[in-house]
């Protein structure tokens, strides 16, 4: 073997541990990028501690930092210089017709009557029930009214709108418990809403003298209400 292909073999073997080291060198570059994997929470059957527990107690001493302070801060306030005012009164008192608390019989109870029909402005039946609103006065239904010289059948029309907010819907009225069924006036609601209320201050039905719909109905007639205002 000449000494050119010794000189040939020994290149070769210098740049392969070359090589081999470079290889080294850059697996252990990378190792170095490479993102540790979390900790398992688990390690032999035992909890991982919280991780507050790697913060320096020295850390966890320390008070937080104060920044901008006077814009986050609400001002100061004197309590002496505060005023309490009375609660604003309702906006209108139409939508006050709730419930009067009346007396009624102790042997008297609430009962649900279903698909109500109105036969009057004030009356209506159901179930065998004819009952009268309490504490109002319903509007006939043949009697007219006049507005600036004009008449309408007020009464039917009186009606109609009875019906029109019935809807068919249940009453719950204080009824008697015989069984015979006879015509009676009752109190009754419609939901949370009084039914006499209602009709009384929408001026489908005027207030018994001495009852307990008389501001409801000053209201209705200020207002042009129902049977106070033109025809509708």
């Amino acid at each position: 073997m000449g000494w050119h292909a010794r000189l040939v073999i020994a290149i070769g073997g210098l740049e392969l541990v070359l090589g081999i080291v470079l290889i080294m060198r850059a697996g252990a570059l990378l190792s170095l990028d490479r993102p540790v994997p979390a900790p398992s929470l688990e390690i032999a059957g035992k909890q991982a501690p919280p991780a507050t527990a790697a913060i320096p107690d020295r850390q966890l001493r320390e008070p937080a930092r104060r920044i901008a302070e006077s814009l986050v801060a609400p001002p100061p306030v004197d309590v002496s210089e505060i005023e309490r005012v009375e609660a604003r009164p309702p906006l209108g008192e139409l939508g006050l017709a709730i419930r009067p608390k009346t007396p009624m019989p102790q042997n008297w109870r609430e009962t649900l009557l279903y698909r109500p029909i109105a036969t009057s402005s004030a009356t209506f039946e159901s179930m065998g029930w004819k009952l009268a609103i309490s504490g109002a006065l319903d509007i006939g239904v043949d009697q007219t009214c006049s507005f600036r010289d004009e008449v309408w059948p007020c009464g039917q029309r009186a009606r109609a709108a009875f019906n029109a907010w019935l809807r068919g819907r249940a009453l719950n009225c204080f009824l008697p418990p015989e069984t015979e069924r006879f015509a009676i006036a009752a109190s009754c609601r419609l939901g949370k809403q009084d039914v006499g209320a209602w009709l009384v201050s929408n001026g489908w039905a005027t207030a018994l003298p001495g009852g307990i719909y008389g501001k409801a109905e000053t209201i209705a007639r200020n207002a042009g209400m129902g049977i106070f205002g033109p025809p509708r």
